[in-house]
């Protein structure tokens, strides 16, 4: 007999996916299905700053705003006078770790790490609709020429190619690789905040 499920049956087995995605409380990526549906337009409110590095946090609204505007679900205005939901939240910890280190001891490699809190308040309802307090993200940084891998995705998303960092110095290659993994960090964590107060997880 076949292994494969005959075509009749098909419908079938795709009816009972459907059933059994849905009643576990899956939704498609930041579809937005928990946000209220009246909601068209959203503030999102200086975010705090926990940590010692200053400008973290407005780094981060830029790229919260961004991806806010990406899925077109919201609207970013820019007073709440003129929102339907406010975004605010805080930086809680940002930090930079050396994780590897080559023969003298010196770091070839760093761990960049976020952590962030956040909270959507309905504003016409006055409450507050859902809130975190643990999203993080965080990025290898490759910081020497020898430890860069230049066919991983996070390379290759870069405007860099592996004949550039062969002739970057190790400085430059820091200054270079920081800077770009730092900017995945923040989009991926914004990418995480969205999809979860979008599906209210």
């Amino acid at each position: 007999m076949s292994r494969y499920p005959r075509p009749s049956r098909l419908p079938g087995l795709v009816i009972v996916a459907a059933f059994f995605l849905s009643g576990c409380g899956y939704h498609f990526a930041a579809s937005g299905d928990a946000l209220p549906s009246g909601a068209n337009t959203i503030y999102v409110s200086r975010f705090s700053n926990s940590t010692r590095l200053t400008g973290v946090n407005d780094e981060f609204m830029r790229y919260m705003k961004d991806e806010i505007a990406l899925h077109r679900r919201l609207k970013v205005v820019d007073s709440p006078d003129a929102a339907d939901l406010e975004l605010s939240g805080d930086v809680r910890f940002v930090n930079q770790t050396p994780t590897n280190f080559n023969s003298a001891l010196e770091p070839t490699q760093y761990t960049q790490s976020i952590v962030v809190s956040a909270s959507l308040k309905d504003l016409h309802a006055k409450k507050t609709i859902w809130t975190t307090r643990n999203v993080s993200a965080g990025e290898h940084t490759p910081i020497v020429p020898q430890t860069t891998v230049a066919t991983t995705p996070s390379f290759l998303q870069q405007n860099l190619r592996a004949n550039d960092i062969a002739n970057l110095t190790d400085i430059q290659t820091a200054q270079s690789e920081t800077s770009a993994y730092r900017d995945l960090m923040m989009q991926r964590l914004a990418q995480d905040v969205y999809s979860q107060m979008a599906e209210g997880f």
